[in-house]
């Protein structure tokens, strides 16, 4: 594996890269289980001649909360090891001024998508996501790029993105990696106290509860009210939104809606001051 950190270095390692697929893997560091699952399905997408490039970077730009930026679990020479491990061909962990100009002023902005769920309650977090990996798709020029479904919204995004800008890369979603407790794999969880980890599963427990309810026949604000009454009941959260949406468009159902899938039942819960992200997808 070859560790670069500039992005000279970066296409210095991709010049020599042999195979017809490049597959990209952008993550932010603290890497797990999850992401393990990801260059693993990359490593699998490029093939034995092909080249995965993984990215580490913690980047500032998408992050609407200074605390939860400094806070952030930081691991790079783990990070590093993982992605060895897994058949990673160049790693890349650039800093935030080699990654950005001082001075810069563009901006990459999904106006649609983007208006529900995380979108609307962290102003300008998507439009750093976009902007970022747009970046990385430009330095890297992938023909694949891998991603969790596990940030659904995220991926949607995306994929709009790749979409409207004409970028030549196939997106590939990976199903959300969990712990037997059924709690979503995430770098954030390593901040939970002891007593957070063993209430973090029942959000998880709460949206199947609620999913399981729709397909039985209750409406769409029926369904939240019953997922969102028993996140209530988790000691030490408060609920930052649960909604049910499309899953495509993320239009919001109507009150008393029952339609036929694919939705999305997700939420958003903080356990002190850490904020948990989960969904159901509700297919039918």
């Amino acid at each position: 594996m070859r560790r670069v950190t500039t992005k000279r270095e970066l296409r210095a390692a991709l010049v020599s890269s042999k195979g017809e697929r490049r597959v990209l893997v952008p993550t932010m560091g603290a890497l797990h289980a999850g992401h393990a699952e990801l260059l693993r399905r990359a490593r699998d997408l490029a093939g034995k001649d092909g080249c995965v490039v993984a990215s580490v970077f913690l980047n500032p730009v998408q992050f609407d909360n200074e605390a939860d930026l400094s806070t952030y679990p930081r691991h790079q020479e783990d990070d590093a090891q993982l992605c060895e491990d897994c058949g990673v061909d160049v790693l890349f962990m650039p800093t935030p001024q080699e990654m950005y100009y001082a001075d810069r002023s563009m901006v990459v902005e999904e106006k649609l998508l983007s208006r529900a769920l995380c979108g609307a309650k962290r102003p300008g977090h998507f439009a750093g996501v976009c902007l970022v990996v747009s970046k990385l798709f430009n330095m890297v020029q992938p023909t694949d790029a891998v991603f969790g479904k596990k940030d659904f919204q995220q991926l949607a995004i995306l994929r709009r993105m790749v979409r409207d800008l004409d970028y030549p890369i196939t997106l590939h979603g990976v199903p959300t990696v969990r712990e037997p407790s059924g709690l979503a794999i995430s770098s954030r969880n390593e901040r939970l106290t002891g007593e957070q980890r063993v209430h973090a599963p029942k959000l998880y427990a709460a949206l199947k509860q609620g999913a399981a309810a729709y397909v039985a026949g209750e409406s769409a604000a029926n369904t939240v009210e019953i997922v969102t009454k028993l996140i209530e009941t988790i000691p030490g959260t408060r609920i930052d939104y649960v909604e049910m949406v499309q899953s495509e468009t993320f239009e919001p159902l109507e009150i008393d809606a029952h339609e036929e899938g694919p939705l999305l039942l997700a939420a958003a819960v903080w356990f002190g001051e850490i904020r948990l992200i989960d969904h159901v997808e509700i297919l039918r």
